[in-house]
């Protein structure tokens, strides 16, 4: 399984009904197994009428795809916060050596 995907990484999907397609990752869930991508298993749900929901009616979620069925196409750029510390230092270095 890959578990080195992470959200905004761009995929392939390599099995399946969209196989063959692109797509950013929105949110993963470890538990299960799945990634839900932008675009892709998003599918409409018929609510029933209750408290919480009185008019009922139809809503959009997303049915998330299997890690092994994903291709790591591109990763997100993470900035490290070692490297942000290193870059206030410098900056307040150079404005005690005006």
């Amino acid at each position: 399984m890959a578990q080195n995907l992470k959200a905004n990484d761009t995929v392939l999907v390599i099995a399946g009904d969209n196989k063959g397609k692109k797509a950013k990752i929105v949110k993963i869930d470890r538990k299960a197994g799945k990634a839900m991508l932008e675009g892709i298993g998003v599918v409409e749900r018929h609510m029933k009428k209750s408290y919480t929901n009185p008019k009922g009616g139809k809503k959009t979620i997303h049915v998330g795809i299997d890690l092994s069925n994903l291709k790591l196409v591109e990763a997100a750029k993470v900035e490290k916060k070692a490297a942000k510390k290193a870059d206030k230092k410098d900056a307040k270095a150079k404005k005690g050596a005006k």
